[in-house]
């Protein structure tokens, strides 16, 4: 039976050979068996010859000549490619004939491996893979940390200065605030966090420098400094002060709007006229301004409204003709000045407004100068208000909202700046709040007397007197924060100025006229001053008084930590300390 594949199978059961006596005649539906086996024959030695050749032609990559042996004379029935030839009975085709050579035409070319490489790759792109690759950042060049070049990252290098003269360098995003960076730096630095951490923005060529507030975006304001100016990383006990004592800083004489209201004004009322958008609350007064490419200074009436400084150019008048605009706020910010007289002012309470575009041309800046602190202020903290409005009230909100939210059993730090320290009296079964000033006072002669029993106590049990000269009580006070050693008068003045000039801003140095007492130096109403803790003996023992000896502490932390407490003779309680932090 031989299989053809032009039909079925049973159209070529072939009678005759069953039958012999039927004459074997060539019909349509009959095989010439002859002829049939000569086709195969050739075409099979075609098809060998030609797998001889590719097998010669892939040795090495050279051609070699073929050698053909017709030695398949029984050769077994296989799938022809071409059945028609068959159905026509042409004759066996020689070895030599043309169509087989263009038979060995169609034979295959060497390819080198490496070339199907170099296709494989630069077709790979194109192509889309079979299946999905589940890690594409491992191997994908833009996502992958070995194969992707290295890429510039939207990070930014800072250096902020502390008082001392160290730096410390930050790497922070584009959209990182003032407060952010403050509280990097707090961690960086292992600060207590008080919220009074500030960011300031430090000209020294220029004599400026200003407290940048919370939400401002660093790396902008970095932008606009000149090669020269530099960040520093300091406390501002004043930077939301207004917020809790608003009348402080807003004489009635300056606010318009209380001047017409003929009565005394809520605290509440007068700052939602600050933040609210929709009124104008003016500050107005008398300012010395600094004439340009001059030496001098003229004294102008202006009025600080949300849309800008104005002064008028005839008298106290308000008219619209009568106002010349001086300078927006939008665009600026307004400086304090740091160079004492240098530009002959008639006062030392200075200011300055200098556009944010402007580094380092001196004539675009508006040199002011107030005739007191507390105008100063006024005027300072009213710009605040009316440029950023809203803002700065948001601003405040956030460390309050974050001490709402912690939890009942978190331990908090104890902060002395707090305004939540009251003299207590622990005798009976319950402690009580002390509110009589008398009772307060007693109370704390006998707490210095119970203080002096401790430490007489101490010095029976064997430990070294006071008067020893390296006595643990003499020293003790130098690991504190608010003791700044040999620092002068000046230099005191300058650290309460720049922290804040809040109620209660304190500081302890060594005495310059007498080595062995120290000095008290004390904000309050915006103005500083100076008390001197004199050493005096009794029974043998070294104490530290305030008053001349009325009461008397066995060392400084003790009559710190007292006048925490007890405003005594003070004006004020001490309230914050005057820190230089080390980065």
């Amino acid at each position: 039976i031989f299989y053809c594949p032009c039909h079925s199978l049973s159209s070529y059961t072939l009678p005759h050979l069953s039958h012999p006596t039927v004459p074997p005649a060539c019909t349509d539906d009959d095989v010439d068996l002859e002829q049939l086996v000569n086709d195969m024959n050739s075409s099979m030695e075609s098809v060998y010859s030609t797998q001889a050749d590719t097998a010669l032609l892939l040795n090495n990559g050279h051609v070699h000549a073929p050698h053909h042996h017709h030695q398949h004379h029984h050769m077994h029935p296989a799938y022809p490619g071409h059945s028609q030839a068959h159905r026509r009975h042409t004759p066996p085709l020689p070895s030599s004939s043309p169509s087989r050579e263009r038979l060995r035409q169609s034979q295959p070319m060497h390819i080198q491996a490496v070339r199907c490489l170099q296709e494989e790759q630069h077709l790979r792109p194109a192509s889309l893979p079979a299946i999905p690759n589940p890690f594409p950042e491992l191997c994908s060049p833009a996502g992958s940390p070995v194969l992707s070049p290295i890429q510039a990252s939207d990070n930014h290098i800072v250096k902020v200065w502390s008082e001392d003269g160290a730096g410390k360098v930050v790497e922070i995003p584009a959209d990182m605030t003032a407060r952010d960076v403050c509280q990097l730096l707090v961690y960086k630095s292992h600060c207590v966090d008080d919220n009074a951490w500030t960011l300031v923005e430090h000209h020294p060529i220029l004599g400026l420098e200003r407290c940048l507030e919370d939400h401002e975006l660093v790396v902008q304001v970095q932008a606009s400094m000149s090669s020269d100016s530099k960040f520093l990383f300091r406390k501002n006990y004043a930077k939301y002060e207004f917020f809790r004592n608003p009348l402080n800083f807003f004489p009635e004489q300056m606010v318009a709007w209380c001047q017409e209201s003929d009565g005394s004004i809520p605290q509440s009322q007068l700052l939602q006229n600050f933040l609210n958008s929709s009124s104008c609350p003016e500050i107005q007064g008398y300012l010395c301004l600094k004439e340009p490419g001059r030496r001098s200074w003229k004294k102008l009436y202006m009025f600080l409204r949300r849309s800008g400084l104005y002064y008028s150019t005839k008298g106290t008048s308000k008219e619209p003709r009568h106002l010349q605009l001086l300078s927006d706020l939008e665009d600026s910010n307004i400086f304090t000045i740091i160079t004492g007289r240098k530009h002959n002012a008639p006062t030392d309470y200075q200011f300055c407004i200098k556009p944010s575009k402007a580094r380092s041309d001196c004539k675009e800046l508006k040199m002011l100068c107030a005739e007191d602190e507390q105008s100063r202020t006024c005027w300072m903290t009213a710009f605040r208000l009316l440029k950023y409005g809203i803002v700065l009230y948001q601003s405040y909100n956030v460390p309050q909202q974050r001490k709402s939210n912690l939890s009942p059993f978190s331990a908090p730090v104890r902060s002395v700046s707090e305004n939540s320290l009251v003299a207590m009296d622990f005798s009976g079964r319950t402690g009580r709040v002390i509110d009589n000033p008398v009772e307060a006072q007693s109370a704390a002669l006998e707490e210095g007397q119970t203080w002096r029993k401790r430490s007489q106590r101490m010095n029976v049990l064997g430990s070294p007197s006071p008067l020893h000269p390296s006595s643990l009580s003499t020293v003790i006070h130098r690991t504190q924060v608010w003791f700044h050693g040999r620092i002068m008068r000046e230099e005191a003045h300058k650290m309460i100025i720049q922290q804040g000039q809040v109620d209660g801003l304190f500081l302890l140095r060594d005495s310059q006229s007498n080595p062995k007492a120290f000095v008290l130096t004390l904000c309050h109403h915006q103005k500083i001053k100076h008390f001197q803790i004199l050493p005096c003996e009794e029974d043998g023992q070294v104490f530290f008084s305030l008053d001349d000896g009325a009461t008397k502490f066995t060392d400084l932390i003790h009559l710190v930590e007292f006048y925490q407490l007890n405003r005594g003779v003070l004006p004020c309680k001490l309230k914050h300390p005057c820190t230089a932090v080390a980065l």
